[in-house]
């Protein structure tokens, strides 16, 4: 498979997971989860641009979520359901790995297509397929930064145990984003180099949290 293949396969797992977390802050708008919702957090339809790029207009109506992805949404649902506060570690590694590991991934294209004309090859748009980590009227920064600060707040107004049980669910987040990515075909080679730094940038925001409900 070539890399872009790898890439929209890469996108499709985790499509569902974040089109799931953003109902949840929409149905949950005047809960401690909906504080979560900053300005321009939202990827969905980031991914939805995406996918079209490299699948074709219409991907979605032939589209079922494979069995282990379907798995992962129905546990976020029985968290919701059962105990919502604990979709807030999904919400804030989620989304904190696809600003910090998202935006590396974003520069090392764009600086890819910066050389192309040298080889003779045709330059496209370098956001072209990288929608997700293009934030238009916001930086990365600012995202970031108000995101991290709602966490403060929120995990200022938690219980000890609802703490304790957040920092239990935080390594969850990262088991299982290992368990739908040993999915995608290729993902012995390019998807792990990318990924890694995703998951990477995830795991140091599990340690950022964990001393910040400590504390």
């Amino acid at each position: 498979m070539s890399d872009d293949s790898v890439w929209a396969d890469g996108l499709l797992i985790f499509y569902e997971i974040f089109k799931f977390l953003e109902g949840a802050m929409t149905r949950m708008k005047d809960s401690l989860i909906g504080e979560l919702d900053v300005e321009g957090l939202r990827r969905t339809e980031a991914f939805e641009k995406d996918l079209s790029f490299f699948m074709g207009r219409g991907w979605e109506k032939h589209y079922q979520p494979r069995p282990e992805v379907a798995a992962y949404v129905r546990y976020l649902k029985n968290l919701e359901e059962t105990d919502p506060h604990q979709l807030m570690a999904y919400i804030y590694h989620l989304y904190m790995g696809l600003l910090s590991g998202g935006q590396i991934l974003q520069k090392k294209r764009q600086l890819t297509h910066k050389f192309f004309p040298v080889f003779g090859q045709q330059v496209q748009n370098p956001t072209d397929g990288y929608e997700i980590t293009n934030f238009h009227n916001r930086t990365i920064a600012q995202v970031k930064r108000d995101l991290a600060k709602k966490m403060n707040e929120v995990a200022a107004e938690l219980d000890e145990a609802t703490k304790q049980k957040l920092i239990q669910e935080s390594r969850t987040v990262f088991i299982k984003n290992n368990e739908i990515i040993r999915t995608v075909q290729g993902a012995t080679n390019v998807l792990v180099r990318r990924v890694s730094i995703f998951l990477g940038t995830i795991l140091l925001a599990i340690i950022i949290t964990s001393y910040l409900l400590r504390h």
